[in-house]
């Protein structure tokens, strides 16, 4: 298995299996520390930069508390405008990034070009870590949702998910090449115009994903063990903000998981996954039901950060 030391962390497409359960392993010896609200001194030397392009709440909290858990230091950004990338100079992301890596020992991006973290890439001396680009990737994330489904079913391999949203996201281009590295099937439930592109749907069947897309959720949530949603009502990735000037559009039913539809189709075992935030796709009443695991999956953001770090840093092998 290769060292994640000194290594990016840029895309699911990187990943092998082994990969996997390694960083899932070291998750699990990190949990305690986050769950008992401690910190170590892991990291105290380190000091983490995170460059954020687009808004963030859970992705750039849970890195900075991922850190500072850890007993490292945190510097950065999270408004691209308050900074020379996004005001009138324009500068770009090689000269942006050559600059933060002076500042800290990794960082984290979030930018609305896709690409942009490979780019950074290129150019830093440190780790970069994907926190989502654009319409690319989100691997931080799903490699959360993984955990989380390991950690409450004690396997992955032989679930079957269901994944409901516009299948443009980043999180589910990530959810597609991380379960290539396991047995299980996944159904897409997507309106027209947010459906899984050609381009990527060839690039999972060459990847060995086991897929289908269906029309209606209902005509698969019968036999999902894993539920996961992303909104149809989105912003546009590819800029720096997307700000709501006026009223929005309610989530059509047939993407919609209700309490209803988890008591009478769905399975008494099932669990329901959402990276957040929602719009009207879960409603609130769903958050007590037994099959939510969202609340959980924000936790565990943190512990899988944590575990991340620690490995590129080169803490833990």
């Amino acid at each position: 298995m290769r060292s994640f030391a000194g290594r990016d962390i840029l895309s699911l497409k990187d990943f092998e299996r082994n990969e996997f359960f390694r960083v899932f392993e070291i998750a699990e010896e990190l949990e305690p520390i986050a769950r008992n609200r401690q910190n170590t001194d892991l990291l105290k030397e380190k000091t983490l930069v995170t460059a954020f392009y687009q808004p963030s709440t859970r992705t750039r909290l849970a890195h900075e508390a991922a850190m500072i858990r850890l007993g490292g230091q945190v510097t950065g950004f999270s408004d691209a405008k308050m900074t020379r990338a996004g005001d009138f100079y324009q500068e770009s992301i090689k000269d942006t990034v050559k600059m933060l890596e002076f500042y800290g020992d990794v960082i984290v991006m979030r930018h609305f070009q896709q690409g942009a973290p490979h780019e950074a890439a290129k150019w830093a001396s440190v780790p970069i870590i994907n926190g989502g680009d654009g319409w690319g990737e989100h691997p931080t994330q799903i490699l959360t949702d993984l955990y989380t489904v390991l950690r409450e079913k004690g396997t992955i391999d032989g679930l079957k998910w269901l994944a409901v949203g516009d299948m443009r996201m980043r999180t589910m281009h990530s959810l597609g090449y991380g379960l290539t590295q396991f047995d299980c099937p996944i159904t897409f439930v997507s309106p027209e115009g947010q459906r899984l592109s050609e381009e990527m749907k060839a690039d999972f069947k060459d990847y060995g994903l086991n897929f289908r897309e269906v029309e209606h959720v209902e005509e698969a949530i019968a036999e999902a063990d894993v539920i996961l949603v992303e909104p149809v009502v989105q912003p546009d990735y590819t800029k720096s903000r997307d700000e709501r000037t006026g009223e929005v559009d309610m989530t059509p039913s047939n993407y919609k998981i209700t309490k209803d539809l988890l008591v009478n189709k769905a399975k008494s075992d099932a669990i329901l996954l959402h990276s957040l935030p929602r719009m009207d796709e879960i409603p609130p009443n769903v958050d007590i039901t037994r099959w939510s695991r969202y609340w959980q999956e924000a936790f565990n953001g943190v512990v899988m950060r944590m575990a991340l770090l620690a490995l590129v840093m080169g803490a833990t092998e």
